[in-house]
């Protein structure tokens, strides 16, 4: 695997604000793939935390690096979710979903007190949209839930992997939906959650707490909204 400069270094960088006796929300994805890398080798040289994955792969790339993983269910509080992002904007909106764990992406940002999301430069936008929005959907009706985002002006597209239909690890279908740029990402996100069907956009709103960006040269920009720390549930 060719190493991707500006991805290694947020993805290492994140990998700075864990301490011992934290939970730790795993991320799915090119950059967050670095973070566990160094959280495993900081692991194996004493750091004492616990970690949720966000999707089987990263679950298995946590298991091999000797990362301690606890089950959701057991969790009493995520301090810190660290998860990459298909496209973000300065007001730390983001957009993901490209790796199809969307779901679970944001059932972990939604449990935790803090998100920071490493990108790298490329993925810095002005306005979200450029990126396919992906939507979970039901299998069950699909086709209904697809006609209604059309309707809406969606132009969704379902999602294949090696011609057959892509399935999540939660047992759904994606629609990738192509906006080419979204001028109100909130009303957006409220629109497409009353569509009987839809499991959950790839809209994160109010997450992000600390966007951690990794330059072609190596060099990092942190963009933070202290206002958007949560508590936890």
């Amino acid at each position: 695997m060719q190493t991707d400069i500006g991805k290694k270094a947020a993805g290492e960088k994140a990998a700075e604000y864990i301490k011992s006796g934290m939970t730790v929300g795993l991320g799915t994805g090119s950059t967050a793939y670095y973070t566990i890398l160094r959280i495993g080798e900081l692991v194996r040289g004493g750091l004492d935390i616990k970690a949720v994955a966000t999707s089987t792969q990263s679950e298995q790339l946590a298991i091999e690096q000797g990362i301690p993983l606890i089950e959701l269910e057991k969790v009493t509080q995520i301090d810190i979710d660290i998860d990459g992002a298909d496209e973000a904007d300065a007001q730390l909106q983001l957009i993901k979903g490209g790796g199809g764990a969307l779901l679970r992406e944001k059932i972990i940002a939604a449990a935790s007190k803090e998100m920071f999301v490493v990108i790298d430069e490329k993925k810095l936008v002005k306005h979200l949209g450029k990126f396919p929005l992906p939507v979970e959907v039901t299998t069950f009706g699909w086709e209904l839930t697809f006609r209604q985002l059309a309707a809406l002006g969606a132009h969704p597209v379902l999602r294949l992997k090696d011609n057959n239909r892509f399935v999540t690890d939660n047992g759904n279908y994606i629609l990738d939906c192509h906006y080419q740029k979204i001028h109100n990402a909130a009303a957006l996100h409220a629109q497409l959650n009353n569509i009987p069907g839809v499991v959950e956009s790839g809209l994160f709103l109010h997450y992000a707490s600390r966007l951690i960006i990794g330059n072609a040269d190596g060099s990092i920009r942190e963009i933070t909204h202290p206002y958007q720390a949560k508590t936890s549930f």
